[in-house]
């Protein structure tokens, strides 16, 4: 059989093709991944990228945005459906405490524990390990600070769970500064 009798393109347009590498990706990839693995230029993927955002974008399968990493997943308001089909309970809801922290580490990424304590007022050992247990927040390296402590911030799973598509799609918000108390607060 020829590729004529399966009426196939024969070269298929780098939208095509960085689709298919996103559906195929167990794992968010990164526009440098793409560009490897076809050797189109940065701008040609990036392009590529926007398009597909744009088309996914009220569909039930989104592209979500994570820094440079990209990954496709179902739509937030299908998830009831998914779950349903594959035979998974659904997930308890976080707590107010790890929400808290959540939108800390969300707003200042990266963070330290003590900044997130600091701005909560309490001990954020258990709301953090949560998060990072559901593989909503992750650590991405040190400090420069005394004793350099770990930095935290959010994942492409966190993106999924809210049903949002990037970092830059978070609401505005009026969160104290890390270090620097709450905001219209005097002391």
């Amino acid at each position: 059989m020829t590729q004529q009798e399966f009426d196939l393109p024969e070269d298929p347009t780098l939208e095509r093709v960085i689709e298919a590498l996103l559906f195929v990706a167990d794992r968010p990839i990164t526009s440098a991944e793409m560009r490897t693995a076809t050797a189109a230029a940065d701008a040609e993927i990036e392009r590529a990228l926007r398009s597909l955002t744009a088309a996914y974008r009220n569909r039930g399968i989104r592209i979500l945005v994570h820094g440079d990493s990209y990954q496709m997943c179902s739509a937030p308001e299908a998830s009831r459906y998914c779950r349903n089909l594959l035979g998974l309970d659904s997930t308890p809801r976080l707590t107010r405490a790890s929400l808290e922290s959540l939108a800390i580490i969300a707003y200042n990424q990266p963070t330290t524990k003590a900044q997130i304590d600091h701005i909560r007022g309490v001990n954020s050992e258990s709301s953090l390990a949560l998060l990072i247990g559901r593989g909503l927040v992750v650590s991405v390296g040190r400090g420069s600070q005394i004793g350099r402590p770990m930095l935290y911030a959010t994942t492409a799973r966190f993106l999924a769970y809210f049903g949002i598509e990037s970092l830059d799609d978070l609401p505005e918000a009026d969160l104290p500064e890390p270090g620097g108390g709450r905001p219209g607060w005097t002391s």
